[in-house]
């Protein structure tokens, strides 16, 4: 499959794994999940589809749980829907970007201390311009 179209079918899951998990799954574990993307293996078998949560009181492990276990539903809801040959293995995962990009922030901070502040965003005296 080229790749133009795992990446439409990427997006094509993540928005109807979204309106179905939404709408659909009443599993009391998983609240306000928003899925920040879906990664397809070129042969269709298998999907990581990538999740987070703003409500810091639940417990993001337990409702990747309740989000496996409503895997099976998730993949028949979506064989009707998308009406595609063949619907992948659904894995959920933490989408930990976010975090990962405030690491790089700070390790940024660390390592440039008052430099960064000062030139980190392309204002620096002469306005930005290149040398």
């Amino acid at each position: 499959m080229s790749r133009r179209r795992v990446r439409r079918l990427n997006q094509l899951l993540r928005e109807e794994l979204s309106r179905l998990i939404r709408r659909e799954v009443k599993d009391p574990r998983v609240g306000l999940v928003t899925v920040t993307g879906v990664e397809v293996t070129a042969d269709l078998e298998h999907a990581d589809v990538f999740v987070r949560t703003v409500e810091t009181e639940r417990d993001l492990s337990e409702m990747i749980d309740g989000l496996r276990s409503a895997a099976g539903y998730l993949r028949h809801a979506l064989g009707k829907e998308l009406h595609l040959r063949r619907i992948p293995e659904l894995t959920f995962r933490e989408d930990r970007s976010l975090e990962r990009a405030r690491r790089i922030e700070d390790l940024l901070d660390e390592a440039l201390g008052p430099e960064r502040g000062r030139h980190g965003d392309g204002e620096g005296e002469d306005g930005g311009a290149g040398d």
